[in-house]
């Protein structure tokens, strides 16, 4: 197929392009290249893709309307992925207008160039921080999540609404992936494992939020990669036992799902220190913190609609993913 990925040079965005080229569909992949983060890890990351022959590098923001319109004429892509998005739930308090320029007014812009152009199935990235203040656990795509607790997290449930709106308007087939805290390597260097890894080895002290109380469905980038793939090629489609006197939350009369992309299996936050430190072979001097404003103590997927439609369950356990993180790590940085 001919698939259009935002976010190319992003964490998530780029293994799912190789993957996506390595089974031999054509990639056009969107990146403006910000400097949210070292744009030379970015740029690391899409030589990777650059060179491949089914892959076109197309550098244009998200909230540049013309630009995207463009892409979408030119190109005509098949199936559409948007992953690229201004991500970080502490960024989104002091700067919160990026967040509405890429995450919803980009979005809107990704819906139109899907609508205007026949797309059939537009997959996108949201976040397990859109359960806010729940505390039902493990969280479900069929609970309520009204009460965000960041901007961040506001900006992806508008993204689920205003897809869910494109469904019905237009008969847009749409799938929302709720994510829950992705890691490995080429990951974000504002993420807590990459933050972590770099302190420890530098003989720095860590910041240890919420007195190291966290629990966090730490989910593997393969695992994550694997179930965009496979809810890619599953499109969307109405759900016929669908009913307005009670409304299920990730379904529609509409082409419409969600699902939690986690490994369902919560891990302690200072359990996930251990891991790191016998990977490293060095201990963390920590600084304990209280919980940050607009974080959450806990997140846990309950994966059991995933599975149910396309039959997949994220299993890397930790120790593995860490472990390749720091092999990553210290290959790429020499440390």
């Amino acid at each position: 197929m001919k698939i259009l990925v935002t976010g190319t040079a992003g964490f998530i965005g780029n293994a799912l392009a190789l993957k996506l080229l390595a089974r031999g569909d054509e990639v056009i992949g969107i990146d403006n290249l910000n400097d949210y983060y070292d744009v030379n890890l970015k740029k690391a990351r899409l030589a990777r893709t650059t060179a491949h022959p089914k892959f076109t590098d197309v550098r244009v923001s998200l909230e540049d309307r013309d630009a995207i319109e463009a892409v979408f004429a030119q190109h005509q892509p098949q199936r559409v992925v948007n992953l690229a998005a201004q991500a970080g739930v502490r960024y989104s308090i002091d700067n919160p207008r990026v967040y509405v320029e890429s995450n919803v007014v980009g979005f809107l812009n990704i819906l139109e160039g899907c609508r205007h152009h026949g797309v059939e199935h537009l997959v996108y990235a949201s976040t397990s921080s859109v359960y806010g203040a729940n505390t039902n656990m493990p969280f479900s795509v069929h609970h309520n999540v009204d009460h965000p607790v960041s901007l961040y997290a506001a900006t992806k449930k508008a993204n689920e609404l205003m897809a869910h709106t494109y469904s019905h308007l237009y008969g847009l087939p749409t799938t929302g992936l709720r994510f829950f805290t992705v890691y490995g390597p080429w990951g974000r260097p504002d993420m807590a494992l990459f933050k972590f890894t770099k302190n420890i080895l530098e003989g720095k002290p860590i910041d240890v939020y919420n007195h190291g109380q966290h629990k966090r469905d730490f989910t593997y980038i393969d695992d994550i990669v694997e179930g965009v793939m496979r809810t890619l090629d599953k499109v969307a489609a109405p759900n016929s036992d669908w009913n307005g006197q009670a409304p299920d939350s990730a379904s529609s009369r509409a082409p419409y799902r969600l699902y939690n992309i986690g490994n369902n299996q919560p891990v302690e936050l200072m359990h996930y220190i251990e891991v790191i430190e016998r990977c490293l072979g060095k201990k963390a001097e920590m600084n304990m913190l209280p919980l940050q404003q607009g974080d959450v103590p806990a997140t846990y997927a309950d994966i059991g609609a995933l599975m149910q439609d396309v039959g997949f369950k994220p299993d890397t356990p930790i120790e593995l993913g860490i472990e390749r993180f720091v092999q990553w790590y210290r290959e790429y940085y020499q440390a």
